[in-house]
């Protein structure tokens, strides 16, 4: 099966060199590696040139993160889609083998699996993982999705289901699992795998007015997709991630006493 993967970039050149090496790395020899580019004002043009395994590359101007992704993905030939950010990289030689394999070994549209957050200035450095495993379709109502970037899922569904909408400013991947894996009842297996290497940061993270509207649109994509959701349910996952931060701290302190 050819597994096609998306990289959409703007003004990128100070770490879409890692994410390209780590695609060119990987022991699957049937990839197809296609650049988005947003008419990047750097060299970031100049480094896809370097690196021959792209099978695709566009640069020109689009209507932001989702139109790029949107344009990658009818750009594709390949079974399966998947991601992969120009900020990120895959955490293995074999990530897209061990993806490959739970495609062929069971009988689903889609595969998910974990990630791993990393200090940017120090990239072995893992801040926080992301684990899949507990996820579960009615956690969409909690503002819970599985790892967006360890998804990978086959091109059918987007032709069959629609594309990432552009109406929404952070949360339209949000939206798009929710239609493919509660509304559609998309099939999936999860795989205990880290797939991805995420740098810190981001734009659903990167501020308080961020997170606010980032909940806002959990909320619209929900009831666009009937789930019953609101504001404070969504509100309770942040003390469940302090508690998560305090727990080893805590055990730590008994384990003193």
């Amino acid at each position: 099966m050819k597994i096609s993967i998306i990289t959409i970039t703007y003004n990128s050149s100070k770490t879409l060199a890692t994410t390209l090496e780590s695609v060119a790395a990987q022991d699957y020899p049937n990839i197809e590696h296609i650049i988005v580019d947003g008419l990047s004002k750097d060299n970031t043009i100049e480094i896809v040139k370097q690196f021959p395994h792209v099978a695709q590359w566009v640069s020109e101007k689009d209507k932001g993160l989702y139109d790029a992704l949107n344009k990658g993905i009818q750009m594709a030939t390949g079974d399966v889609v998947g991601l992969i950010h120009s900020d990120d990289f895959l955490a293995s030689n074999n990530a897209v083998s061990k993806i490959a394999k739970a495609f062929k070994e069971n009988n689903v549209d889609s595969i998910i699996g974990d990630i791993s957050f990393v200090n940017p200035d120090n990239l072995k450095k893992v801040i926080r993982h992301y684990s899949s495993k507990s996820w579960k379709p009615s956690k969409f109502a909690k503002g819970y999705m599985p790892a967006h970037p360890a998804f990978y899922c086959k091109k059918e569904l987007f032709e069959k289901y629609g594309y990432y909408k552009m109406g929404y400013k952070i949360a339209a991947d949000y939206e798009l699992l929710i239609r493919f894996l509660y509304t559609h009842k998309v099939s999936y297996k999860y795989i205990p795998e880290t797939i991805v290497m995420m740098r810190t940061g981001g734009t659903s993270n990167e501020n308080l007015k961020s997170r606010i509207v980032l909940n806002q649109e959990i909320v619209r994509a929900c009831a666009e997709n009937g789930i019953n959701t609101n504001m404070f349910k969504l509100s309770l996952k942040y003390s469940n991630k302090v508690f998560e931060y305090v727990k080893p701290m805590l055990n730590n302190l008994f384990r003193k006493r």
